[in-house]
């Protein structure tokens, strides 16, 4: 078994019966998603799901696990899904599934959200994993001019054809190569300000625990908040 699936199998254990339960996107969060199908299969565990993705509104369907969408809810008890980087202060980018839009509204609406990651996704300061920011279309050549003028080195993100990658909500996303980002919550203030930008992948103050897939097995970290 390996460190993602590790994490993703112990993080299914935090779901109980009658939980409106936010599911992750991505290769880490596909475990966890297994599990809680095995689960709901198994063990009768009883939960709505709420997804973040096609993909894994379509794996969960093929698991059986019962769905509504983030509007047909009114609040989401638990979130559990992946983390591209984690820094020593809990803060964390995500989006290298080009989910960040739909996971963020999710995570949003969650009383609680738990991230899991193998141990390489943990870091001291955020910004080695380019952050990815999801943009409209139109006018999207503009933000890759102006952030090139800022040195964050952008690159418009294609799909394995060599096209450019479109989002489950219809949008692109330019990864931003910044190597280190001091002050994580100013600069997604400034993000946010831009028009254009539809979401970034900052996600700042939002995990409450963090569990973690090591070669001396799984760790769970309380955020401290």
């Amino acid at each position: 078994m390996n460190l993602k699936q590790q994490a993703g199998i112990e993080a299914a254990s935090h779901v109980k019966d009658g939980m409106i339960v936010g599911l992750g996107t991505g290769s880490t969060a596909k475990y966890m998603v297994d599990e809680i199908g095995r689960r709901v299969k198994e063990e009768g565990l009883s939960i709505i799901g709420v997804t973040t993705s096609n993909a894994t509104e379509k794996q969960a369907l093929e698991l059986g696990i019962p769905l509504k969408g983030i509007d047909e809810v009114p609040y989401v008890d638990l979130t559990i899904d992946g983390a591209d980087e984690i820094s020593a202060d809990f803060q964390g980018i995500k989006g290298g599934g080009a989910a960040l839009l739909f996971e963020k509204v999710v995570a949003s609406y969650s009383k609680q959200c738990i991230w899991i990651v193998d141990q390489s996704k943990l870091v001291e300061k955020l910004g080695a994993f380019p952050l990815p920011i999801e943009v409209v279309p139109y006018g999207h050549q503009q933000l890759v001019h102006l952030f090139t003028k800022k040195g964050f080195d952008p690159t418009l993100r294609l799909d394995e054809s060599g096209n450019i990658l479109t989002t489950d909500g219809g949008h692109y996303i330019i990864d931003l190569h910044l190597k280190v980002i001091e002050e994580p919550i100013a600069f997604g203030e400034y993000l946010d300000s831009l028009v254009g930008v539809v979401e970034h992948g900052l996600f700042l103050n939002l995990v409450s625990t963090v569990i973690v897939g090591k070669e001396s097995g799984v760790e769970t970290i309380q955020a401290l908040r």
